[in-house]
């Protein structure tokens, strides 16, 4: 029980509690003190002091006064709730579950601890114990429809459809008279019913509530959208193809509709007796609106030979007549099929070819359309030859410079070109032309976003900042980068962190990889906000498909890039942790002569600079409460540079905060195999390692990385850096039979290498192999490496890895030298093989 208080005192408490809840801290730790000068040793007080202490960012002397509160009353239920809310706040919700569920043994009908646990464990999708949390709630208050919406949502997720369903039947049953129509809550609770009868299997029951209720749904669109589905699967395709052309009266660009109305008439695009029927069908809908774009795009998938040719005529000189700027982005899909990019090309050529220029189908000229029509295809052949499908960069340049003849003040025709450099490899020209284009107009934010991205790409990353910043607030706190980080803006973060890896900056990189990485962090703590609120609202369906989301939150590409250029940067510190101080790895080119007067001079700077890091650290001491331009409270960053990060003594350790989240919910990566390969390998996790090793191979057998490693591990498990233990030498021996244990290493790389003589990354591998099979095979490899810049089908990329590979082989700078030579005959514009 809780320490009684006397009368003024236990009204003082009641003043701290409401202070707390309507965020008057300082008011409230006054009160607290007040109490505790009396009362020193008083649990409650001292608990809810630490909480507010711990909402003034004192983490640490408000968890050191929580423990001394339990100690003083260790039977006190409001102790134990603060202790968990101190826990949460620090995101270890293990201990906060704990402290919960000590609390609630001490007051079990309390309805805060109650909501604060329910929520704290569908938070970490422990659904057993919320649906016991949710249950006890609705036995507290029954009469408040979101317990009970909470509670058939705890056993949906948990897969129990049946009693989820029965949850809100029950609480239907026990409504005295019909909500109103205009009731958002009952009206979505009906559709989230019907969804959990669809999931659980039984379409049939679902469709007929569904009919019930279609009409009066305050979301119209998506029960129609529901029914036509639902007739669909159950084979009712006269009723389905009725749904769907109300759909599309609708919203007739929404190909999805369309897809659906295919199958309600039967009718099947492999079917060649189909095909022109499915044209009349999308030919009928376009004649019944003129400014329809999907009803005579979509036909061009499917039609083929002279039809195909027809319709692409009509619908380019249709789009190109009117100056449409996404014509080319629009149908460069179809360009996967040899067939129709060959006519594209011709018919557009045709245009071009024209001296009329016009787009009307009757050749007659019509004055600004003719220039407007003439500038559109000139603008869709530069698109076209730039496309990595259809490349000729020399003629998009052609185009291009045609189209900037015409009209120099262009933004589009500026930015394409720039596009034009970035895939001759001129990164440098291209992030002029881009800035160029962007002083054309300076008030648009895309082209200024496209801009500083070439900016980065050029590893202009202060230039890059300075362009951002046209359309930031600069006033907060951290300035431009700031109000980029608050805005969880992450391609220019990821942009920024490859360009500091170029740049061999490891620090910066990191940091930024790292801010990417914390940005997940926070998106995934989001969500404990909408457990509550999403009931409060009435917003099931749309909760329900936010926590599936969340589920698989950390396989977005944002954090999958990211997060594997992180691990490998790890795994080099890890390789040489030299890397963490570019003086050290200066240092060791001079002579040792020096080398001593370096190491001498070097260590007066770093006493320097431990000066002035503790006078920096005493003047932000006394600037803590000092606020920004925009009037929010500074927060110093204690490791601007990344340096730290960079410092750590446990790379591969580190590494594993990116890995884990990848491996686990980006299964599919194979980049995120190889690199969990690589970590597991070096921390002489052998079964880790051929998991890896085993998923890469079912995602691509042929991968170059995977034969790397395959024999790598092959060495590595015949003379282990650790003794395998029986059981793991046994799943070794059974799973890992590529290459087989008594295979000829070397003749087994000779074979890979004659199955891919013509691809430069399986080249590239092979030659790796090789090396690491015999070291005295360098100067062949050095050779054969230089060859495959003759390959035909190698790319810039590939070319750049080659002489990554050079490095890595430590090879001499003439060798390096007569590469990038080499590579700079055949990409003349890449900046990246110049000196």
């Amino acid at each position: 029980m809780p320490q009684p208080l006397p009368s003024k005192e236990q009204t003082l408490f009641r003043s701290v509690v409401k202070c707390y809840e309507s965020k008057t801290y300082k008011k409230g730790l006054k009160a607290a003190e007040q109490i505790l000068k009396k009362h020193p040793n008083h649990g409650d007080t001292q608990a809810m002091k630490s909480l507010i202490l711990n909402s003034l960012n004192q983490g640490d002397e408000a968890f050191a006064l929580c423990k001394e509160a339990l100690r003083n009353d260790m039977r006190s239920h409001i102790c134990w709730h603060v202790y968990g809310l101190l826990w949460r706040s620090v995101h270890n919700y293990p201990e906060a579950i704990k402290s919960y569920k000590m609390a609630l043994r001490l007051e079990p009908n309390s309805p805060n601890i109650l909501r604060d646990l329910a929520l704290l464990q569908c938070q970490v999708r422990d659904y057993e114990g919320y649906i016991e949390s949710r249950r006890k709630m609705l036995q507290e208050r029954p009469q408040m429809r979101q317990n009970w919406t909470a509670l058939a949502v705890a056993h949906h997720l948990a897969g129990d459809y049946a009693e989820a369903e029965n949850v809100l039947q029950k609480y239907e049953e026990t409504l005295k008279r019909a909500p109103p129509k205009s009731d958002l809550e009952h009206s979505e609770a009906t559709l989230y019913k019907i969804t959990i009868i669809y999931e659980s299997g039984d379409t049939e029951r679902a469709l007929k509530q569904l009919e019930e209720v279609v009409r009066q749904s305050l979301d119209r669109g998506a029960a129609l959208e529901l029914k036509a589905k639902y007739l669909l699967e159950l084979g009712r395709k006269e009723e389905a193809e009725k749904a769907y052309r109300v759909l599309l009266s609708r919203n007739s660009e929404y190909r999805a509709y369309f897809d659906g109305l295919e199958k309600a008439l039967g009718l099947d695009r492999s079917n060649d007796a189909d095909i022109e029927k499915i044209d009349e069908l999308y030919q009928s809908f376009a004649s019944k609106n003129e400014r329809n774009d999907t009803a005579r795009r979509e036909p061009l998938e499917f039609l083929a030979g002279e039809a195909f040719k027809t319709q692409a005529d009509q619908y380019l000189r249709r789009k190109l007549a009117k100056g449409v700027p996404s014509t080319f982005p629009n149908i460069k899909s179809l360009y996967r099929d040899d067939e129709k990019k060959a006519v594209i090309e011709e018919l557009v050529l045709g245009y071009a070819s024209d001296k009329k220029m016009n787009g009307s189908a009757e050749d007659e000229s019509n004055g600004d359309t003719s220039d407007r029509f003439e500038q559109s295809v000139l603008y869709f052949l530069a698109q076209h030859y730039n496309y990595v499908r259809s490349r000729d960069l020399k003629k998009a340049m052609e185009y291009i410079d045609k189209l900037l003849e015409m009209d120099p003040k262009s933004v589009d025709y500026n930015q394409t070109k720039a596009r034009i450099y970035k895939h001759a490899g001129d990164v440098q020209k291209a992030s002029e032309t881009i800035n160029h284009a962007r002083e054309l107009d300076e008030r648009d934010r895309y082209i200024n976003t496209k801009c500083a991205k070439y900016q980065l790409r050029n590893n202009e990353n202060e230039t890059a900042l300075n362009t951002m910043s046209k359309f930031t607030r600069n006033e907060t706190v951290g300035g431009p980068l700031g109000d980029l980080h608050d805005m969880q803006c992450m391609w220019y973060l990821l942009e920024d962190g490859e360009a500091y890896l170029r740049q061999h900056k490891y620090g910066l990189a990191l940091k930024r990889f790292t801010a990417i990485a914390d940005i997940f962090v926070v998106w995934y703590e989001d969500q404990f906000d909408f457990h509550s609120f999403s009931l409060r609202k009435g917003q099931i369906r749309a909760y329900i498909d936010m926590v599936r989301w969340e589920d698989h939150l950390r396989d977005h590409p944002f954090f999958t890039r990211a997060a594997t250029q992180a691990v490998e940067l790890y795994i080099q510190l890890a390789d040489n942790p030299k890397l963490s101080s570019k003086d050290q790895l200066d240092l060791e080119k001079l002579d040792p002569t020096e080398r001593k007067k370096a190491e001498k001079k070097a260590k007066k700077e770093r006493e320097k600079a431990e000066k002035a890091e503790a006078d920096r650290k005493a003047a932000a001491a006394a600037k803590a409460n000092a606020k920004g331009d925009d009037g929010e409270t500074k927060k110093e960053d204690t490791d601007p540079t990344g340096e730290k990060l960079l410092q750590t003594e446990k790379p591969l350790k580190d590494a594993l905060r990116f890995l884990q989240p990848m491996l686990e919910l980006s299964p599919k990566n194979i980049k995120a195999q190889n690199v969990g390969f690589e970590v597991y390998l070096r921390r002489n996790k052998y079964l880790l390692a051929l998991k890896c090793l085993q998923s890469a191979r079912e995602l691509d057998p042929e991968n170059p990385k995977l034969h790397e490693q395959s024999v790598r591990f092959r060495q590595a498990v015949n003379k282990p850096a650790e003794p395998l233990s029986s059981q793991a030498s046994q799943v070794v021996k059974q799973s890992f039979t590529t290459p087989p244990a008594d295979a000829d290493l070397k003749a087994y790389n000779s074979d890979f290498l004659t199955k891919h003589a013509q691809s430069a990354p399986h080249l590239q591998s092979a030659y790796n192999v090789r090396y690491l099979l015999d070291s005295s095979s360098k100067g062949q490899n050095e050779k054969d490496l230089k060859k495959t810049l003759e390959l035909p089908e190698i790319t810039i990329e590939e070319a750049q890895a080659g002489l990554a590979l050079l490095d890595e082989w430590k090879s001499g700078q003439e060798v390096k030298d007569d590469y990038r030579a080499k590579a700079a005959a055949r990409w003349s514009q890449a900046t990246v093989f110049k000196n």
